[in-house]
Parts: C-alpha cells; sequence; structure tokens
C-alpha cells in the first residue's frame, strides 16, 4: 500500500538493516543522556545510558548526525485532575497494548493521531468511544491506495518504472503547494472542494462542528483514514464541550455533566519546540538554550547550529513543507550534510560550524516570507508556543528547498583544517610544513656551495 501500516514499516526496515548490514552498528534500548563538544579534541563526548539496567557509558565522535524526527514529545494537556483518574490513560505517542473489548473510551484530541487510530479502535466489540475535539481540522478524502501485482513486478523489474512513478509522485504532491500555499486565489477553490467533502461525507449533526473557520493550510492538513465514516457509528460520539476537569472515574464537562470512564487516551501532540537532547556547544550553551535566545527553533539551513560544530539535525526548524514528503526533503538535508561530513571523513578538515550571522541573514529571508504566508493566519505547533514566529515550516515548494540545499556555501561556514589526513595525504598545514622544511634545506645548501 501507499500508506502501510505499522507491521509492514517495521518488516521494511528490518529488511533494510539486514540488506546493508546495519545492524551490528545499532545500539538498542540505549538513550543518550548529554553530548558535550570538546574544543581541543574537536569531538563530542557523549553519555549514554542502558534503558534496562541505567548503566552509564561514555563514548566520543567528530561527528554528531541528530536523527529523533521531528514529533517525539508527547504533549500532555494541563488538565485538573488528570493525575487522579484511576483508570488506564496514556498518549497515543506511547500506546499501551491493551484489550479495550467492552471499554468506555475517552479521546481527547482530534488531530492527525486521532483521526487515524479511532476508526481502528472502534471496531473493537462492545466499545464505547467518546471524542472531545476542540478545534476542527481540513479533511481531505483518502490517499491510501494499494498497489497491483503488476505495479509491484514493474517496480523491481522494469527500467526506469520506480523512478518514473516516484518523480510523478513528487510532482503532484508539490503542485499542492502552489494551489494551496502558495496564494489565496487557487486556494479558495481547493478549500471548497474539502468543505463539500466534509459536510458530504460526516453526520450532519457534528458538521457545524467539524468545519473549519480558518483558511486551508494554516494548520496541518489532514488525510481521511476512515475517520468521517466513523463517526456514523453508534458507538462513537463527538463532545465539543468542552473538558472541566478530570475526576477518578471519568471526566467533567465544562456544562458540568459527568461521563464515567474507564480509558483515557491522549491524543493532544508534541511539543515541537522542545529539543530533547542535551547537547552542549562551543560556549556550553545547549541548542535549547540557543533556541529560547532566538524565540524559538532556529537554524541555518534547517540542519546546522551556529556554536554547535559538526552537529547535522534532520527534520530541523523550518524543514516541513506541509504538502510533500517528509522523506524527500531529510534526504535532501542527508546529502547537504554529507557534502559537510566528507572534508572531515577524508581529513581535510576537522571542524565545520555555521556562522551566526549566516545563520541569522538566512533566518530573516525565511521569516520575512512566513509573514506573509498562510501560516500566521492562526495559532498551530507550526509556532513558537503555538502563536509567535513560525519555526517548523519551510515557507516553499520541496524543489525550492533543494534549490536551497543542492550545494553548501562554504562562506557561512568557520572551518579548522585538520594536520590529520585520514585517506594518507598530507593536510593543508602538514603540506605548508614540509615546503618551509624544503626551502630551508634549500637556502642551506646554496649557502655551502657558495
Amino acid at each position: 500500500a501507499s500508506h502501510p501500516f505499522q507491521p509492514e514499516i517495521q518488516n521494511y526496515w528490518a529488511r533494510l538493516s539486514k540488506k546493508y548490514s546495519l545492524t551490528p552498528h545499532i545500539k538498542f534500548g540505549t538513550v543518550v543522556v548529554k553530548a558535550v563538544w570538546d574544543s581541543h579534541a574537536s569531538c563530542y563526548h557523549i553519555t549514554y545510558e542502558d534503558v534496562k539496567t541505567g548503566k552509564q557509558s561514555t563514548t566520543s565522535a567528530e561527528i554528531l548526525v541528530s536523527a529523533l524526527g521531528i514529533l517525539e514529545i508527547p504533549k500532555i494537556p494541563n488538565i485538573s485532575g488528570l493525575s487522579d483518574f484511576e483508570g488506564t490513560v496514556f498518549h497515543s505517542a506511547r500506546w499501551v497494548d491493551m484489550n479495550l473489548d467492552g471499554k468506555r473510551v475517552a479521546v481527547i484530541g482530534n488531530g492527525a493521531s486521532a483521526t487515524q487510530f479511532l476508526p481502528i479502535i472502534a471496531n473493537t466489540p462492545n466499545i464505547h468511544i467518546t471524542q472531545f475535539c476542540r478545534t476542527p481540522n481540513w479533511v481531505f478524502p483518502p490517499v491510501r491506495m494499494y498497489y497491483s501485482d503488476f505495479h509491484r513486478f514493474a517496480c523491481r523489474y522494469v527500467p526506469f518504472y520506480m523512478r518514473s512513478v516516484r518523480f510523478l509522485y513528487y510532482l503532484v504532491s508539490d503542485l499542492a503547494y502552489l494551489a494551496i500555499f502558495s496564494n489565496s486565489v487557487t486556494r479558495r477553490p481547493v478549500q471548497k472542494f474539502v468543505e463539500e467533502y466534509i459536510s458530504n461525507s460526516s453526520p450532519e449533526e457534528y458538521r457545524k462542528y467539524l468545519l473549519p473557520k480558518y483558511d486551508l493550510g494554516c494548520r496541518r492538513v489532514i488525510f481521511d483514514t476512515d475517520y468521517l465514516s466513523t463517526l456514523h457509528r453508534s458507538n462513537v460520539h463527538l463532545n465539543y464541550g468542552g473538558i472541566g476537569s478530570i475526576v477518578k472515574d471519568g471526566i467533567i464537562t465544562q456544562e458540568g455533566e459527568h461521563l464515567p470512564f474507564d480509558v483515557i487516551i491522549l491524543a493532544t501532540g508534541y511539543c515541537v519546540d522542545k529539543y530533547p537532547l542535551h547537547i552542549e556547544g562551543r560556549s556550553g550553551q545547549t541548542i535549547q538554550e540557543y533556541y529560547n535566545s532566538k524565540g524559538g527553533p532556529t537554524a541555518y539551513m534547517g540542519t546546522t547550529v551556529p556554536g554547535f560544530p559538526n552537529l547535522y539535525i534532520l527534520g530541523g526548524p523550518n524543514t516541513i513543507t506541509g504538502h510533500t514528503s517528509v522523506i524527500f526533503t531529510e534526504e535532501v538535508q542527508i546529502n547537504y550534510s554529507l557534502e559537510l561530513i566528507k572534508p572531515i571523513l577524508n581529513g581535510k578538515l576537522s571542524v565545520v560550524d555555521a556562522k551566526h550571522e549566516a545563520t541569522d541573514r538566512y533566518n530573516e529571508v525565511l521569516q520575512k516570507r512566513l509573514s506573509r504566508s498562510v501560516f500566521v493566519g492562526c495559532n498551530s505547533w507550526y509556532r513558537f508556543n503555538d502563536g509567535g514566529k513560525v519555526n517548523q515550516m519551510f515557507p516553499g515548494s520541496a524543489a525550492q528547498f533543494w534549490w536551497w540545499l543542492r550545494r553548501p556555501n562554504w562562506a557561512d561556514f568557520d572551518v579548522t583544517i585538520s594536520n590529520e589526513d585520514k585517506t594518507g595525504r598530507i593536510g593543508f598545514t602538514g603540506k605548508i610544513w614540509i615546503w618551509l622544511g624544503l626551502a630551508i634545506v634549500f637556502a642551506f645548501l646554496s649557502v655551502v656551495r657558495s
């Protein structure tokens, strides 16, 4: 399928790991505690911990790549009495595998995660679900499709077929930027189309609650995964009355109604403004402290952070497009990062660090473009603290993102030339000393001969 479920994705990763012999290079069950830059050794000293035993160990690395993803830290809502609930409560990002048969389940939130898992758990026998919603979302028609045997055969054996199909998918998705995010003229008919889809697919009693009042694209768009059709089921109910508090056996709505529940599932999003690792740079400042000093997550080309040498962040600030594949944008970042890493691996350089002024200049361009975008029209997790500067979205097409990151501008980096050539070649500084030594020898021989 174009959008597979968890077992297929896990199996794919397992095959990749085996195919490229990655498993011996992976430390499972391990969490990084901190990484501290050592200017004298030009490396990071990394402390990590075994999650089962709690034993901490250390290692060092000249290059550090942050591939944590964007939606990493679950956001736990600040609801009065949440800790008093005596039933089972968990965030959808930390799913608890339990039997929901016959359970009264409260789902708090109606974003992308909720619309994906709610149709699945709604099929559980005798389950009763109440979904507490706050802000409606624009829900597009389904895009998941299942591939035929011929398509899979052609992808495997027909030359250029798979590349052509992938390029076609890329073109279609990147056109969404022109249609939705680039201007309001083309956005209006698309918004009208999505509005009609929601109205025709949802129960009449919920229709007025499901239609957003903000422009399409201002918040994350959602593709329907049988969510709207699931709302027609008799065991699923929406509640837009708001939550007053949580008590030991359920939820008290803002209208004072007491609703008993056995399970509460939090589908309340993620803390995208918080960097989850303690990484210290040249001055002892952490990534999070740097973010805070800039009014939210900030980076150069969304990949490097000034003051943090040889660190590369995949899915960094302002790298989300909102309309195309994050796999593509991270592949662009990977290729960009490799261009910066190669001189270190070759022994030509020991340190590569983005300049502060280059980072500020780049982000001024970003924010100027974003100030005219649809993203500032409402509060969302695209923005710092839901209403500050837009620190997640890239203000352009995927093609433009690729163009900007197609190759590094070395003038925007402070670099340190290495004396050690790891390929067997002599470093630049070493060559200077050799030539200087040869010059002295020739000068001495000239004096002797004379």
